[in-house]
């Protein structure tokens, strides 16, 4: 009997395909969700402290935040004094922007989305665009790496036709355990350039959960310029009503 040796091919390519699915007992989209809700819980609470660092200059933004999911944020500024009291608020798919000093609140319109927020390397699209992480993306566990000490998956993730992201293409590398850390990341524009990475450091518990309480954002081809963000505490699943998220609470916050 003669044999076709592409129909061979086929299923043999077929049968190795199948395996390599198989073998992932937890799907691609899964591990993006439950990697978000690891630093975020249900709700949250925290302090920070990021630094924006350029080639001639550094500066530092402390600040108080709260968030409620992946829909809910607002962010009051503690420092620099010519910025301290400044709120920034994120409700679904708007962003406002509370200045006490002219007691003004500005909506921050679609033109400013690729702006760095307070300058840093942490664009306002980025803020407002969170949840789109897992709605607006196909994702694919693409391989296996070994990232800062950790077996980590490497997924894949591909912008839906109908999505309206800035990004072409991003690569997430999150931990194989049931900690679910987000290691790195390399966010791709649609000429599949490199545009910039994140990385996850200083791994502590805090409120029960093993996090990263250093991660930094590096852009590609700018030398010497990141943003650092210190996690330096955090409360998960507070009490934390999605009422709390209004242009009232934003101007009376402390």
């Amino acid at each position: 009997m003669k044999i076709n040796l592409n129909v061979v091919l086929i299923l043999l390519f077929a049968l190795i395909s199948g395996n390599i699915l198989a073998q992932y007992d937890i799907t691609a989209e899964e591990i993006i969700k439950r990697a978000d809700e690891k630093v975020r819980g249900k709700t949250n609470t925290s302090t920070l402290e990021m630094q924006i660092i350029r080639p001639t200059w550094k500066r530092s933004v402390t600040m108080k935040s709260w968030g409620r999911g992946m829909d809910y944020s607002m962010t009051y500024i503690t420092a620099p004094a010519k910025d301290k009291g400044q709120v920034f608020m994120k409700r679904k798919t708007e962003m406002w922007n509370w200045m006490p000093s002219i007691s003004r609140m500005i909506k921050i319109p679609a033109s400013m989305m690729s702006q760095g927020w307070m300058g840093s390397d942490y664009t306002n699209d980025d803020i407002l665009k969170e949840s789109s992480i897992v709605h607006d993306y196909n994702h694919k566990i693409v391989g296996e790496e070994k990232v800062e000490g950790f077996d980590t998956y490497k997924i894949e993730m591909i912008p839906k036709e109908e999505a309206a992201v800035v990004w072409g293409k991003i690569y997430k590398w999150i931990s194989k355990d049931d900690e679910y850390i987000q290691v790195k990341s390399e966010y791709y524009d649609e000429d599949d350039e490199l545009v910039k990475s994140d990385f996850a450091y200083d791994f502590k518990k805090m409120d029960g959960r093993l996090i990263p309480t250093r991660i930094e954002i590096i852009p590609a081809d700018e030398e010497g310029k990141k943003t650092v963000l210190y996690i330096q505490d955090i409360k998960f699943d507070v009490d934390l009503p999605e009422s709390f998220f209004s242009q009232q609470k934003m101007k009376k916050i402390r």
